[in-house]
């Protein structure tokens, strides 16, 4: 799915026959942290908003804390037509097989198909917890095995025999089979040079928590790899500044929480964020990285007006940014102000 060049209403990405600059667009899923008895209707809720907007799928966070992101993904499936589940695959969790299995009963169930985040690490006090001690770029090389051997099963059709370092199967198959246009895509944290080299040797795409770019950034013929940004964009600047710190207030408990959490993850993106300082607390700048630093979100702001965002979007994609992961939608009529920031951003590349 791409931007095209003259998007039409009720659709946030469509097919270009014009160009070959496709764009992804995933929205993300509440997390299972507030009230129970409403969660399953926010989710029912947040992905219909996702289809009927037109995004390829909808990302599911996975961590010791949250609920598992497969029952998630099957809810989804279940309240959807198209929508694809972005579910979070933490080795640790489950052997590579279950998570073939899974999503070749998903195909065979739905006649849908998935795609998957495959996360090398996470909250280090969670993975002690769990009795990991892999180091990061160990991680990365697990992740590798892990992968191959879910791309082995799933493409099959031949018994897979895979012999690694953390992981060994002997003449494994896997039933039902998947029919190939049901196969998943696949993501993977990509800021760190280990992240970058697992996804060259599984095919992911490198999804990235992006730096702010500035307007004499040198273009990047790059591979093409991904973002996880939040947008709060309006008409007018003060519009949507003024929605953005209403939505987002100064949370001192959030900002001692992020500290802590800055200093037990040996996430790269984690710490690059943390030393990025937060520009754009005035009109001078778009990136905002507030709801980070008071533990509101996982990931930088873009706000302003439309042609200030597409502005800055335009930037990202000259640098190959093609798949943008977009933090919780606040409402459904939050994707009418994406859908004119990216048509925007498309026309500026286009020009």
């Amino acid at each position: 799915m791409t931007i095209h060049s003259a998007v039409s209403p009720g659709t946030l990405v469509q097919e270009s026959a014009e160009t070959d600059l496709p764009i992804q667009l995933f929205s993300t899923c509440p997390p299972s942290s507030g009230p129970p008895e409403q969660y399953l209707d926010r989710v029912v809720q947040t992905a219909r908003w996702s289809e009927d907007a037109g995004c390829v799928g909808m990302l599911i966070y996975t961590d010791n804390t949250l609920l598992d992101p497969w029952l998630i993904a099957h809810v989804i499936l279940q309240n959807t037509k198209s929508l694809c589940p972005l579910v979070a695959v933490q080795p640790v969790y489950m052997h590579p097989y279950s998570v073939a299995k899974i999503v070749a009963t998903f195909g065979h169930l739905y006649g849908r198909r998935v795609f998957l985040n495959m996360v090398a690490g996470g909250f280090k006090n969670d993975l002690t917890a769990l009795g990991d001690p892999t180091p990061h770029d160990s991680r990365y090389h697990r992740l590798v095995e892990y992968t191959t051997i879910i791309q082995g099963l799933i493409e099959g059709p031949k018994p897979l025999t895979f012999e690694g370092q953390f992981y060994n199967v002997r003449g494994l198959t896997l039933h039902p089979s998947l029919a190939p246009e049901l196969r998943p895509g696949y993501l993977i944290s990509g800021s760190s040079e280990a992240g970058q080299q697992a996804a060259r040797q599984i095919g992911a795409i490198p999804v990235k928590y992006p730096e702010p770019l500035g307007p004499d950034a040198h273009t990047s013929d790059q591979t093409p790899c991904g973002a996880r940004i939040g947008i709060i964009a309006r008409p007018d600047a003060d519009e949507a500044w003024a929605i953005a710190t209403e939505r987002f207030p100064i949370d001192r408990k959030g900002q001692l929480t992020r500290q802590l959490a800055t200093k037990i993850s040996d996430s790269v993106w984690h710490k690059q964020l943390a030393e990025v300082e937060s520009t754009g607390k005035s009109h001078g700048s778009t990136y905002w990285l507030h709801p980070f630093e008071n533990y509101q979100t996982n990931c930088p702001y873009f706000v302003g007006s439309y042609r200030r965002v597409a502005d800055e979007l335009s930037r990202y994609f000259a640098h190959g940014f093609r798949t943008f992961i977009l933090d919780i939608p606040h409402d459904a009529a939050e994707f009418d102000h994406l859908r004119r920031v990216f048509d925007l951003a498309w026309h500026r590349v286009a020009a």
